[in-house]
C-alpha cells in the first residue's frame, strides 16, 4: 500500500514538472512572437537567465491560478454568468501581471492587452497537457474530472454498490432525428450503443414516446421530473384568475409550476432521494441543484445552489479559458453561418441577429460545458440519480431548423459530451446506467407571418373588428377577416369611425408557444363559451377555423361541453372525436386523447388554436419566429425518444409507446426501483384526489 502511495506521489510530481515545464517553453515562445511580451531587461541577459526568469513566471502564474483563480470567482459569482464568461481574458491577463511582477529573476514586462493573449495560451497549453498525461492514468484522470465537479461530497457513508441513473436530456432532438444522424455517422457513441456497426453487441435500446397537446420543455419536464403536467395547456398562457401570464421559463413561474406538481402528485419527485439536478427547469426534489431554474428566485442560502456549477466549473482557469475561447468562436460561427443563409436566400429563414449569437454561444458552450462537468462530478461522488438537461440542440435547431447542417454540428458534439459522461461513469465508485432521452421534437416548417404577411394576434383583433397594423390590413388573410366581420354584423360596407371598436379593456391577450395559440378575454372571468363569442365577436371563430394556417380550433361549448371547431363550418363534439376525427384526423395518434386532456385544465385558453400542419412533409406553421418550432401538435415535434439500457425493464410493451410525460415519470421511478436505487415513494392518487 505504501508503495502504490509513493508511485501516485512520484507520478503527480512528474506531471506537475512536465506542466511547469512546457508552460516555460511557452512562455519563451511567446516573448519571441510578440512584441510587447519580453523576459529580457532592456540591456539584455543570458540566455540561462532568460530561461530562468521563464520557468519563475510560468510557476508564478500556475500557482496564482490555483490559489487565487478560485477566490476571485467566488467573489464574482453574483456576477451574471455571461458576463463572468467574458471577464475570464481580463482575469487571466491580471494573474499574468502580478507573476510577471512578483518574478525575482529578472524584469519581465508585457503590455496588458498582450498578458491577456499570454495568459490564455498558457492556460490552454497547461490544460491540454495537463490532460494529455492524464489519460493513460486512471488516478490522475479521476481527480481531474473531480476539479471539474460542483464540489466534492462531504464525509458521509460510504458509496452504496448498486447502480445509480444518470438521465441526459438532449432538449429538443426528435426520434427521427436522432435514428437519421446515427445512421450518417453523427453520433459514433449512440452508434456503439445501439450496435449499428458490424460485429457489435447492443448495449442500449431506442424507444419513441409521444408528448401531451403542449410539446415543450416546461411541460415534459415538469411530467417527467414531478409526475405532472396538469394545467399546464402550453409553454405561456394567461391565468384569469391571478391576473398574469404565466411563461415556463421564467423563475417565478417554474417555481409556481413545480409547488403545484408537488401539491397534486403528493411526493417530492423522482429526485427527491440522493439526487442531483443540473440545468433543468424543475428540481425534481433533488437535494443536490446547480443552474436550476425553479430556485433562481430564492435567497442564497445552503439549500439554493442554483449558481454553484457555474463556480465549480470556471473556479478552473483552464476551463474557463478554454469554454471563453469556444464561446468566441461559436458566436463567429453563427454570424459566418447566417451570413451564408441570408447571401443564399435560402428559405424559410428567420432573424439571428441581436444578441442572439450571444444567446447561441452561451446555450451550445458554457451552459454545456457547465452542466457536463456537474454531471462528471455527481458521477465521481457516487450520487444514486441524476438528471441534467442539455438545450443546445434546441436553441440552434429554432432558428437553423431541425435537420440544418449548423443543427447536425450540435448533435456531433452532444455525441462527444455523452462519451465523456461514460467514460467518468467507467471511474466512479458504484456502477451507472446511462440514459439518454429527450423532452420533444421540432417540426420544420415556415413561420405564420412570413407566409401569410400578418401574425396571429393580427388575425384575432381583424376577427374582432379591432384595428391592426397597416402591413395586416395589406394581405389577404387581413381583408378577408375584416370582410367576415362586417358581413357577420350585417355591415357590406366598411364604416368611418369606431362603431364597433371594443374598449380597451375587451382587447384578447393573443399568445403563441411554437405552432400553438392561445387567446384569453381577459375581461371575462371565467373560459367562455363559443356562444359566448359568436354573441360578442360574430366574426371571430369564422374567420380563424377557415384560415389555410390554421388546422382547428378547441373551444368550450354550452351544448356540447366542448368542440373542435374546423374550416367549412365543421364542428365536433369532443365526445365524438375518435369515430370522428375530423381535422385532427392528419396529427396522429393521440391527437384526440390530447385535446381532450387539455380541455379538461382550469387554466385552458378560451380559444386554444393548432396551427396548419402538412402530413406529408411534417411541416407546420410556427405563430412565433421560428423555422424549428414545437409547442402543439403535428410532426416530429410531439415523438420524442427514450434510449434506454437492455439491463432495464422495456419502457413499454412491444408495439407499444409512452403516451405523455407522466408515463415517462412512472417509466424511470421503476428503473430506480429496478436498480436497487434510492427508494422512490409513489402515493397513487385517484382521479377525484387529483381533481380536489
Amino acid at each position: 500500500m505504501r508503495d502504490v502511495r509513493w508511485r501516485r506521489v512520484a507520478s503527480q510530481i512528474g506531471r506537475s514538472a512536465t506542466v511547469w515545464a512546457v508552460s516555460t517553453l511557452t512562455m519563451l515562445v511567446l516573448a519571441g512572437l510578440l512584441p510587447d511580451f519580453r523576459l529580457q531587461s532592456t540591456d539584455g541577459d543570458s540566455a540561462t537567465h532568460i530561461a530562468v526568469t521563464a520557468a519563475c513566471g510560468a510557476g508564478a502564474f500556475g500557482l496564482l491560478s490555483a490559489l487565487v483563480w478560485p477566490l476571485l470567482v467566488r467573489l464574482l459569482l453574483l456576477v451574471p454568468a455571461l458576463v463572468l464568461g467574458l471577464l475570464v481574458f481580463f482575469l487571466n491577463g491580471s494573474l499574468l501581471l502580478l507573476a510577471l511582477w512578483l518574478n525575482p529573476s529578472g524584469r519581465p514586462e508585457a503590455a496588458p492587452e498582450t498578458a491577456v493573449v499570454v495568459a490564455a495560451v498558457m492556460s490552454a497549453v497547461a490544460s491540454a497537457t495537463g490532460g494529455a498525461l492524464a489519460v493513460r492514468d486512471d488516478d490522475a484522470y479521476r481527480s481531474r474530472l473531480l476539479r471539474l465537479a460542483d464540489r466534492r461530497r462531504r464525509a458521509g457513508p460510504p458509496c452504496a454498490d448498486t447502480p445509480g441513473l444518470v438521465f441526459i436530456q438532449l432538449d429538443g432532438v426528435g426520434h427521427d432525428v436522432l435514428t437519421d444522424a446515427v445512421r450518417r455517422g453523427l453520433m459514433p457513441t449512440v452508434g456503439r450503443w445501439l450496435a449499428t456497426a458490424d460485429g457489435m453487441r447492443p448495449t442500449h435500446r431506442l424507444t419513441p414516446w409521444r408528448t401531451d397537446w403542449s410539446s415543450q420543455t416546461g411541460a415534459s419536464q415538469l411530467g417527467i421530473l414531478h409526475g405532472s403536467t396538469f394545467d399546464v395547456p402550453a409553454f405561456r398562457w394567461y391565468e384569469k384568475d391571478r391576473g398574469e401570464v404565466i411563461v415556463c421559463n421564467r423563475p417565478t413561474s417554474a417555481a409556481e409550476l413545480q409547488r403545484r406538481a408537488v401539491r397534486r402528485t403528493g411526493d417530492g419527485g423522482l429526485l427527491a432521494v440522493d439526487g442531483a439536478s443540473r440545468g433543468n427547469l424543475f428540481s425534481g426534489g433533488a437535494g443536490e441543484q446547480a443552474l436550476v431554474l425553479s430556485i433562481a428566485i430564492r435567497r442564497r442560502g445552503r439549500d439554493n445552489r442554483s449558481r454553484a456549477g457555474y463556480f465549480a466549473y470556471f473556479s478552473d482557469p483552464a476551463n474557463a479559458v478554454r469554454t471563453a475561447l469556444s464561446f468566441a468562436a461559436e458566436v463567429v460561427r453563427e454570424i459566418v453561418q447566417s451570413t451564408r443563409a441570408r447571401l443564399r436566400k435560402q428559405r424559410p429563414r428567420v432573424g439571428r441577429g441581436g444578441l442572439y449569437p450571444f444567446v447561441r454561444a452561451f446555450a451550445t458552450v458554457v451552459e454545456r460545458d457547465v452542466v457536463v462537468a456537474a454531471v462528471l462530478g455527481d458521477l465521481l461522488a457516487g450520487r444514486s440519480a441524476v438528471y441534467a438537461d442539455l438545450v443546445a440542440y434546441d436553441e440552434v435547431a429554432h432558428h437553423s431548423g431541425p435537420r440544418s447542417r449548423d443543427a447536425e454540428k450540435v448533435l456531433q458534439r452532444l455525441d462527444r459530451s455523452l462519451a465523456l459522461v461514460e467514460k467518468a461513469a467507467e471511474h466512479a465508485p458504484r456502477p451507472y446506467h446511462v440514459v439518454v432521452l429527450s423532452d420533444h421534437g421540432q417540426s420544420p416548417g415556415e413561420t405564420f407571418r412570413s407566409r401569410y404577411g400578418l401574425t396571429l394576434a393580427d388575425l384575432v383583433r381583424a376577427g374582432c373588428g379591432l384595428p391592426v397594423p397597416r402591413r395586416a390590413e395589406r394581405t389577404r388573410s387581413g381583408a378577408e377577416a375584416r370582410t367576415a366581420v362586417r358581413a357577420a354584423l350585417g355591415r357590406p360596407e366598411e364604416e368611418n369611425g369606431d362603431g364597433h371598436r371594443p374598449a380597451r379593456g375587451t382587447e384578447p391577450v393573443v399568445l403563441a408557444s411554437g405552432n400553438l395559440g392561445l387567446v384569453s378575454f381577459p375581461d371575462v372571468p371565467h373560459r367562455m363559451t363559443r356562444e359566448e363569442m359568436d354573441a360578442r365577436h360574430p366574426g371571430l371563430l369564422t374567420t380563424l377555423a377557415n384560415h389555410p394556417g390554421i388546422g382547428f380550433l378547441l373551444v368550450r361549448s354550452e351544448e356540447h361541453d366542448g368542440v373542435v371547431l374546423g374550416p367549412y363550418g365543421t364542428e365536433i363534439p369532443l365526445a365524438r372525436l375518435d369515430a370522428e376525427p375530423g381535422p385532427l384526423a392528419g396529427f396522429g395518434p393521440g391527437a384526440a386523447d390530447a385535446v381532450r386532456r387539455t380541455h379538461s385544465f382550469p387554466h385552458t385558453a378560451d380559444i386554444m388554436v393548432n396551427s396548419f400542419h402538412d402530413p406529408a412533409d411534417g411541416e407546420v406553421l410556427a405563430f412565433e419566429e421560428q423555422i424549428g418550432s414545437h409547442g402543439g401538435l403535428g410532426g416530429a415535434q410531439s415523438r420524442p425518444f427514450l434510449l434506454s439500457p437492455l439491463a432495464l425493464s422495456a419502457p413499454a410493451a412491444d408495439g407499444e409507446e409512452p403516451a405523455g410525460a407522466e408515463h415517462v415519470h412512472r417509466v424511470l421511478r421503476r428503473w430506480l426501483l429496478e436498480a436497487d436505487g434510492p427508494q422512490v415513494p409513489v402515493t397513487p392518487r385517484t382521479e377525484e384526489e387529483r381533481a380536489a
